[in-house]
Order: structure tokens, then C-alpha cells, then sequence
């Protein structure tokens, strides 16, 4: 999904996949900020109180001089999951697209 999000944004990005959340892999994911200056998260949980949250403070804290646009997260919407439309609840490539174009254009 996020491959296919990065193809229809037409930019050339650092696709990082976390394998584990505890540890989750910290440095890859500062070295790639500190070096495009851009960071969009994304996971299915919803926004409020999900981990995008933690990663995101984390990369603010460390790579704060280095942004040259807000970070952006793209995730499960704030409801109870929807079981029967699972694929509108979950972050599409369309929804990746804009969010690596809005960083794009900050």
C-alpha cells in the first residue's frame, strides 16, 4: 500500500518498514529525516494515541532543525474499526500520495 502511495505521489522517497515496534528501529528512521528533511508515518491504528504519535515526538525531538515540513501521519480514522468496510478504514495509497505531496509543497 505505501508503495503503491509513493508511486502515485510521483516523488522519490525512503521507505522505511518497522519489523518491530519494541525496539523500533530509531536510527534509520532519523538518519532518512535528517537527510530528506520530510517524514510522513503511516499505520492502521487510529491517530489519536497510536504509535505514529510516539515516532512522531521522536523524530521531532531529534531531527527538529533538519524538517522542512511538519510531519504528517496517515492512519486508521478516530472511530471503532469497521469490520465490514475494513479497506476505507485503513490508509490507502490515495491518502500516502497526498500526505508525500503536502510535504512536498511545505
Amino acid at each position: 500500500v505505501c508503495e503503491q502511495g509513493i508511486r502515485d505521489s510521483g516523488v522519490a522517497c525512503d521507505l522505511i518498514d518497522l519489523q518491530t515496534l519494541v525496539p523500533w528501529d530509531r536510527d534509520a528512521v532519523v538518519d532518512s529525516v535528517n537527510k530528506t528533511g520530510r517524514c510522513v508515518i503511516v499505520h492502521e491504528a487510529p491517530k489519536t494515541s497510536g504509535f505514529g504519535a510516539e515516532m512522531a515526538a521522536s523524530v521531532q525531538e531529534r531531527c527538529f532543525y533538519a524538517l522542512e515540513a511538519p510531519i504528517e501521519r496517515v492512519t486508521g480514522w478516530d472511530t471503532p474499526f469497521p469490520h465490514s468496510t475494513e479497506w476505507d478504514y485503513m490508509p490507502g495509497p490515495s491518502r500516502i500520495a497526498e500526505a508525500i505531496q503536502r510535504t512536498q509543497e511545505a
